[in-house]
């Protein structure tokens, strides 16, 4: 599987109470459930009226269907290519 970034516009969502995020979770994990293995969801970030989350997932097709059918805009999937952080410093050539 590989890793996506999906940029959600979403007015306001930095404003959202815990209990309306538990249940946009719920929603998602529904939906997640029913599309099977094929996609997961790893984590989200929320800013003032939009959200970030990375997903793992077989196609863009498969996050594309995740979002139509919870009713969360996929505005724009980006696949990862690589990943790094602060120890790649450290690694070996």
């Amino acid at each position: 599987m590989q890793k996506y970034i999906i940029e959600r516009e979403i007015p306001k969502v930095g404003t959202f109470e815990r209990a309306q995020l538990r249940d946009t979770s719920k929603a998602s994990n529904a939906v997640l459930a029913e599309l099977g293995p094929d996609i997961q969801w790893v984590e989200s970030f929320v800013t003032d009226d939009k959200t970030f989350c990375v997903y793992l997932a077989k196609d863009e097709a498969i996050i594309q269907r995740h979002a139509k059918m919870s009713g969360f805009p996929a505005t724009k999937v980006t696949e990862v290519k690589r990943l790094f952080d602060p120890t790649t410093a450290y690694a070996a050539a």
